[in-house]
């Protein structure tokens, strides 16, 4: 295992760092590793991602990854745990791509499903399991599976996460977006309690209060490359059993939250760029097409939001 952290089990609070992109739409590496500075310096985190949604890892070739993860190490590295996410639909290339990570000095693999399974792949589950096994014979690296919502036809049933469970031990961690409270809370309740317990890490960042409450071992969402902070005080008070201030923080989430994870949904890494550049942290809220930028108007609604928050000056 080629990572200076072999014991870190997936928990607490796990940002999902952005990535800037210049005019031209090229990575901007000084602005890139600014951002890391930022996300890092917030006391408390646990880890943090990359090569994920967040990262915009959809739209950049293997080389861009290989480079994404080669500046975080370089600049978080020696003081956190750094996951790299497994973005591919074909298990050779996911394998490839978590061999890459894993020689490289990741920490942990986030692996998000195959976009194959979408045509009912929940009536094969030896499929999933069988993707989830190519990875693990080509890393040594503990795994975070992510979970998605049964409605977007990749998701997992309750069944299928338990034979992954079970036939692939590396996965030692969930990154849970079921997006239903009821069954959010079975799988804390029962992942956590197996003999070999698998963390539940909250990405229901629309709701992370209701959440993170149910018992999850932390949360590893993409509001934190913005308010990583606030995700730790909420955390903290929540493991302290203090409702009080959980509540006061969560106040200061909400409008964020709201205004991160409106309609469209895939606008959510879009707004925290944009916001970020309103903070005075970014230059430039590039992103890659299909994305495409924000209207005035719904930038004028973070602007908003930002100072309901507290963290822009009114």
């Amino acid at each position: 295992m080629s990572t200076q952290f072999p014991d870190w089990t997936p928990s607490g609070i796990i940002p999902a760092v952005l990535l800037p992109f210049d005019a031209e739409l090229k990575i901007d590496e000084d602005s890139f590793r600014g951002h890391l500075r930022d996300v890092t310096s917030v006391d408390g985190i646990s880890a943090i991602t990359l090569n994920a949604h967040s990262t915009e890892v959809h739209a950049c070739t293997l080389d861009e990854q290989r480079r994404v993860l080669s500046i975080g190490l370089e600049e978080a590295g020696d003081r956190l745990p750094v996951i790299s996410g497994v973005y591919a639909d074909g298990s050779a290339e996911a394998a490839r791509i978590a061999r890459m990570a894993t020689e490289r000095g990741a920490s942990a693999l986030l692996v998000f499903p195959s976009y194959t399974l979408a045509m009912d792949g929940y009536m094969r589950p030896e499929m999933a399991i069988a993707h989830f096994q190519h990875i693990a014979d080509a890393s040594d690296l503990p795994i975070i599976l992510f979970n998605y919502p049964l409605s977007s036809n990749v998701g997992y049933t309750f069944e299928t996460l338990l034979a992954i469970f079970e036939k692939v031990p590396s996965v030692c961690a969930m990154k849970d977006w079921c997006n239903d409270g009821r069954l959010h809370e079975r799988h804390v309740r029962t992942f956590q309690s197996l003999p070999r317990p698998v963390n539940v890490l909250s990405t229901h960042s629309a709701w992370l209060m209701s959440s993170l409450v149910m018992g999850c071992a932390g949360a590893l969402s993409g509001a934190g490359s913005v308010i990583a902070d606030l995700q730790v005080a909420l955390f903290s008070a929540i493991q302290k059993r203090d409702l009080a201030r959980a509540m006061r923080v969560n106040d200061r989430i909400y409008p964020l939250a709201q205004a991160f994870y409106a309609p469209p949904f895939l606008d959510m890494h879009n707004r925290m760029k944009e916001l970020l550049v309103i903070l005075g942290k970014l230059p430039c809220a590039a992103v890659r097409p299909p994305l495409s930028k924000l209207s005035e108007s719904e930038i004028n609604r973070l602007r908003a939001a930002a100072r309901d928050a507290g963290i822009l000056a009114k």
